[in-house]
């Protein structure tokens, strides 16, 4: 018997940093937004724990270190739910470019939580598996919930949001950018963003063409004033036709929203790199007691 996740790629509607905290985070809010984007996570029952990697990004994954935060998960559930160890080999499928803004280290992360659960019959409540997945990482907690979420604090408080599908050209660069520099450059020289009631207003009413416009992330500009390619590829989208362009997270990938999939399509032929996915995904729901 085996039990696989899909573990989706995130990208951050907007990302407002508010300030350094006394443990090393800092306070955030954000909308997290999951995409079709996937990798997929499965495990085995085996005596011990083991972790192997397959899939186009095998060595992107070994390199950022990805595989150490699945072991991370799977201890971290082992632990919270009384057991001696994991006792399964855990496969990741990686699909998701890594070290890039789209969360694929913690949905990874996330989808193993998940697959131990339901592959030991644990049934641990929602509580507890949040509890866990705040223990490996801040955004652990919100691609384990499934489905749109507000986060604050360092972003292991969670919320979840309406959202209607939107469509987004996504361009990785072939570069890293490590979130402790990201979040250390900010604090030398980095300003919060505005309150985000609209952008959060226009994701849930669907209307684009506000969306695009609202989207932030106070983390480009410190980014960016290091990565000029980063508001290259920017201009590039805008150039194309998108409604709006942004960094996501931590960068250095940058997304872009598109008017519906034809429309990404077509954005996405004009910028070198380019691929297109859409979000929320429709076959993601919340953890059953969630609200």
């Amino acid at each position: 018997m085996s039990i696989g996740r899909r573990a989706h790629a995130k990208l951050n509607v907007f990302l407002r940093v508010l300030r350094a905290r006394d443990d090393g985070y800092h306070d955030i809010e954000t909308v997290i937004l999951p995409l079709e984007l996937h990798d997929v996570v499965t495990a085995e029952p085996t005596d011990g724990f083991a972790v192997a990697v397959s899939g186009p990004r095998t060595g992107e994954l070994a390199r950022s270190g990805g595989e150490a935060l699945v072991e991370r998960a799977a201890r971290a559930w082992a632990h919270g739910t009384g057991r001696a160890s994991p006792d399964a080999t855990i496969t990741v499928d990686k699909r998701i470019p890594v070290a890039a803004g789209l969360g694929g280290g913690s949905a990874d992360a996330a989808a193993t939580i998940l697959a131990l659960d339901e592959l030991h019959a644990t049934n641990a409540d929602a509580e507890t598996l949040l509890g866990i997945a705040a223990s490996v990482g801040s955004d652990v907690p919100a691609l384990l919930l499934g489905g749109p979420v507000y986060a604050d604090g360092r972003g292991d408080r969670v919320t979840s949001v309406h959202a209607q599908t939107t469509h987004w050209v996504v361009v990785p660069a072939s570069f890293a950018v490590r979130t402790p520099d990201a979040y250390a450059w900010w604090d030398e020289a980095g300003e919060s963003g505005p309150d985000a009631g609209a952008v959060i207003a226009a994701l849930e009413a669907g209307n684009d063409q506000v969306l695009g416009p609202a989207l932030f992330d106070d983390l480009q500009p410190v980014v960016a004033a290091r990565h000029p390619e980063i508001a290259d590829t920017i201009a590039a989208l805008l150039d194309a036709g998108a409604l709006g362009a942004v960094m996501t997270g931590s960068g250095p990938t940058v997304v872009a929203l598109a008017r519906h999939m034809a429309h990404a399509d077509q954005i996405a032929a004009q910028v070198p790199g380019a691929f297109v996915t859409a979000g929320p995904p429709r076959t993601m729901g919340p953890l059953s007691g969630v609200v």
